[in-house]
């Protein structure tokens, strides 16, 4: 049986050690997104020009009247002193080619006191890399592979990395039952295990595995390697099952997870779960501007006894929602907890359609808005990302070891067959 489980954990490592390293490095890097991006572009996250700075939604119209191709579908209402408005951008729909517009970026970056243009760029592309792509062009490789759309489909690479990340789940487990002590007599042992008695050996179950969580650091490169692999394994599985579980979770979240969940626990669903998306020659036109938006979302907040101001709004116009988030200014990079308050409006009527806050609602309803705050850290603020950071490289190193362990079994194996040959020719 364990000859058996170890062949299912060759090879579901085997098939799974390229993706999982490359998330590893990737997740890594992307746990500092921002700060990396604001080192590498200052020339876009800063504007120092003195003065008051003007109205968001006002700046947010003079960028669409310069760019009649696009429609502003993200406004920050408030910056931080020194920072610049980092304005998100959709293409619309062109009715003369039937297709959506290209205007070749998704992001404007502007004064927020003199409205001038500081650059624009496109969030995520493949290429070219430059150093004003390179953290997005990073971040969306480590969930999609950049795997272009096909046959009308532009979700392949993220449902391969969920896949990838499912297989990874069962393979953890694998993992973990092989590092246990092999069982011989195995009444004896349960019945010694579960009294925590010595076996005939002299050693406790416990004492056993014990070697499983140590590494050798003097044992030579290929007991490094082994120890290396179980070790890390053993001490951070709980860590590992977690990334595994939260990127399946976000990568099949519509085909998968969702409605699991909702077959098994109450979870309140959003309106983005509720509506069908348009296609891209039925896009939602809003009927309530963004500004009469804000201003309801606000005499909303402060009906419910809500803290923090309106920080943002963003316009889906696949579904017609508005989504308006509450945080303070400077807190919209998600730096602990589960996220922003948040309140869906209707594009078409204005009419409200729902809300989210964080830590509230059922048991279910929290699990789904822990799900992106554990895979990436930020439920524990600055502590988690550091930690994330690290799991990264310690997913990298053990795709790396576990690749090594099976090369050099396989080297040991064919040297033992060809000996056995050259016994046997000598015959």
């Amino acid at each position: 049986m364990r000859a058996s489980w170890t062949l299912v954990h060759r090879y579901l490592g085997l098939l799974t050690a390229a993706f999982l390293f490359l998330s590893g490095v990737t997740g890594a890097i992307i746990s500092w997104d921002h700060e990396l991006d604001d080192l590498l572009n200052p020339h876009l996250m800063e504007a120092h020009t003195p003065g008051k700075p003007q109205d968001a939604l006002l700046l947010a119209q003079q960028v669409e009247a310069r760019y009649p191709d696009i429609r502003v579908s993200y406004i920050p209402l408030h910056v931080e002193a020194g920072e610049s408005l980092a304005l998100g951008v959709s293409p619309r729909y062109d009715a003369k080619t039937g297709e959506l517009t290209r205007p070749g970026f998704n992001q404007v970056f502007v004064d927020p006191v003199t409205g001038a243009e500081l650059g624009k760029r496109e969030w995520g592309a493949v290429w070219p890399i430059t150093k004003e792509t390179f953290v997005s062009f990073l971040y969306r490789l480590h969930y999609t592979l950049h795997i272009p759309e096909m046959w009308g489909i532009d979700r392949w690479g993220i449902w391969l990395m969920g896949a990838i990340a499912i297989v990874w789940m069962v393979d953890s487990f694998v993992g973990f039952y092989l590092t246990l002590p092999v069982r011989k007599r195995q009444a004896a042992v349960a019945t010694a295990a579960l009294h925590n008695k010595l076996e005939p050996s002299g050693k406790s179950w416990w004492q056993r595995w014990q070697p499983a969580w140590k590494v050798r650091w003097k044992g030579g490169s290929s007991k490094l390697n082994f120890d290396l692999h179980r070790a890390f394994s053993l001490w951070t599985w709980v860590l590992l099952f977690i990334l595994a579980f939260t990127a399946f979770s976000l990568n099949l979240y519509q085909e998968i997870f969702y409605p699991v969940m909702s077959k098994v626990s109450q979870v309140t669903p959003t309106p983005f779960d509720t509506r069908s998306m348009a296609d891209k020659q039925h896009l939602i036109e809003p009927k309530v501007p963004m500004a009469e938006a804000v201003k309801g979302a606000n005499v909303e907040g402060a009906r419910r006894g809500w803290e923090d101001p309106v920080g943002g709004i963003y316009y889906s116009q696949e579904y017609g929602i508005y989504m308006v988030s509450f945080f303070q200014p400077g807190g919209d990079h998600g730096t602990g907890g589960v996220g922003p308050a948040l309140l869906y409006y209707d594009g078409v009527n204005g009419a409200l359609l729902g809300e989210r806050q964080p830590w509230k609602g059922t048991a279910a309803d929290i699990f789904v808005q822990a799900q992106f705050p554990l895979h990436s850290g930020r439920i524990l603020g600055l502590p988690g990302r550091i930690l994330i950071s690290f799991m990264g490289v310690v997913v990298a190193m053990l795709s790396v070891t576990g690749v090594i362990i099976w090369w050099r079994k396989r080297a040991s194996r064919r040297v033992v067959v060809a000996q056995r040959k050259e016994v046997m020719a000598r015959a």
